[in-house]
């Protein structure tokens, strides 16, 4: 039996101040977030204050590669703490460690290198970069069958951490509080003409493409 949910939350609070996002099998990524946060939380009563971002990516690395042939997951982390300030963390299959301005993941990612590559800049507004990534997020809904219908955020001042079923958009993160917004589908951006119904297979053949998106 397979079971698919398109509008599950897959952006996971690891402590006060660090978001991981999600993407590949629910069940691994599931494991490695509640492993990650049990032992922050050992971490933050043995110190006495809170784990960094890099302690928590670098747990999520070690347990990523250490069990690199049974997991197939990547996640992206990203948060805030008082030594380095924002930071963002892509750890994807493999266990690989890369620090990143932004990050991207999952399998609609894949539709989003070029769109970056030209969207993205230094310096944005809190307003400017979350209109980014929920645009981001759209296009790849628009052309990947496996991405989820909604957007989720997570929106750091003057940051955002973005998400759907399979598509994260990092971006920059400082200290000055955290928003969790909600975007349903019916209310994103629609980029090219939306098929009608088809009740058999020939009426799907027989009908014409649709328009190419309009960026």
């Amino acid at each position: 039996m397979y079971v698919a949910n398109r509008a599950s939350d897959k952006i996971t609070q690891l402590t006060d101040n660090v978001y991981v996002c999600r993407s590949g099998s629910a069940a691994d990524s599931q494991i490695v977030s509640d492993y990650v946060r049990y032992f922050l939380h050992q971490h933050t009563i043995q110190l006495g204050q809170p784990a960094t971002v890099k302690v928590a990516a670098n747990l999520i690395r070690l347990l990523s590669y250490n069990n690199k042939n049974m997991l197939q997951t990547g996640l992206i982390v990203g948060g805030w703490d008082k030594y380095e300030g924002g930071k963002i963390y892509g750890i994807p299959l493999g266990g690989t460690l890369i620090e990143q301005p932004f990050a991207i993941g999952g399998s609609g990612s894949s539709y989003l290198y070029g769109f970056f590559d030209q969207a993205w800049k230094e310096g944005m507004t809190k307003e400017e970069a979350e209109q980014l990534v929920v645009k981001a997020v759209s296009l790849a809904i628009a052309r990947d069958g496996a991405s989820g219908g909604v957007v989720r955020t997570v929106v750091f001042e003057f940051s955002v951490v973005v998400f759907n079923l399979v598509v994260f958009v990092v971006l920059k993160i400082n200290s000055d509080g955290v928003t969790r917004n909600f975007y349903p589908g019916d209310k994103l951006q629609l980029w090219h003409d939306e098929l009608e119904p088809q009740h058999s297979l020939l009426d799907i053949l027989n009908t014409p493409s649709p328009e190419p998106m309009n960026i």
